[in-house]
């Protein structure tokens, strides 16, 4: 069964489209990825979804349910942490989740013991009683995470929740997304690091409001095979300067000693291709394995085109 249906889903600023006929199916229990660049319309797809934005049009479903006809049943079910830390700063950690414990519905009778629960799991109770503008970004986003599932939600929306955080509190977030989508929590968060989006049980990658790729990390990966190649040896500035506007040659990105090039759809022998292009230059050229980067650079090189991965 599927959490949310989304259809078609356009929102326009005047003349401005943000998010342009999305199509998107998220099956329950699972950590759903939404990967693109700033202003590629993320944000603006995830506000829609939880009734917080008018589309202009399109269809959302949530659960079942019709957004914006069911929007308040529907917010019931739903949690969601903005990009923003957006709690009140002149509170205490205590104050602001007994705040949106209250907000949410939470009941009376559970509330202390609700909000207690989640003090020791996300590693706030000895901030309790400080005020949140004392926190360090980690402990912010923690708290922000806190609140959002303070109501138990059935579906969590995270809009670039490890913003401005370490790589190990970073590591503890994501190990928190998994124990609440196996516990049943639906999540779908918003990312712009390729990192975080490998760690996805499935991603769609938008780009200036269009969805140009979805699928598992694993599949996407598998749709460039033959298509990336690494060249090494020789003057690499000169293989580069070789590529440059060649037809065919969508990315051609130095890392370390070498060349990392992703070669378009068009062209049928990767490796025979590139070494007449190079040839003179003492360079090999090897097919490599592509990572996420590399299909989110092919989806977003060619989206223009109308193609897609």
């Amino acid at each position: 069964m599927s959490a949310i249906i989304v259809e078609g889903l356009t929102k326009q600023f005047g003349k401005f489209t943000a998010v342009d006929s999305v199509d998107m199916r998220i099956p329950e229990q699972t950590v759903y990825g939404f990967l693109g660049p700033n202003g590629s319309g993320k944000t603006t797809a995830i506000r829609m979804m939880c009734g917080l934005l008018q589309p202009t049009r399109g269809t959302i479903e949530v659960f079942g349910m019709k957004i914006p006809e069911q929007t308040d049943q529907i917010r019931r079910q739903v949690g969601y942490m903005t990009q923003k830390f957006s709690l009140y700063s002149d509170l205490s950690v205590l104050q602001n989740m007994y705040f949106m414990a209250r907000i949410m519905g939470v009941p009376f009778r559970t509330r202390t013991d609700r909000i207690n629960h989640l003090l020791q799991r996300f590693n706030l109770v000895a901030f309790a009683h400080r005020r949140t503008d004392t926190l360090s970004g980690g402990q912010k986003r923690r708290l922000a995470l806190a609140t959002a599932v303070i109501h138990d939600p059935r579906l969590l929306l995270l809009d670039e929740p490890t913003s401005e955080v370490d790589p190990n509190t970073r590591r503890e977030f994501w190990d928190e997304l998994f124990q609440m989508c196996d516990a049943g929590t639906t999540i779908l968060v918003t990312t712009h690091l390729m990192d975080e989006a490998e760690r996805c049980h499935h991603l769609a990658i938008i780009d200036e409001g269009r969805k140009v790729a979805d699928g598992t990390p694993g599949d996407l990966k598998t749709s460039l095979h033959d298509r990336l190649f690494s060249i090494e040896g020789g003057s690499i500035q000169l293989a580069r300067t070789r590529l440059q506007g060649v037809p065919g040659i969508l990315a051609a990105t130095q890392i370390g000693m070498s060349l990392r090039v992703i070669a378009d759809h068009s062209v049928e022998d990767g490796s025979a291709f590139l070494q007449n292009l190079l040839s003179g230059c003492g360079a090999t050229v090897e097919p490599v394995s592509p990572s996420i980067e590399d299909v989110f650079v092919m989806a977003t090189k060619t989206s223009g085109g109308n193609q897609r991965v």
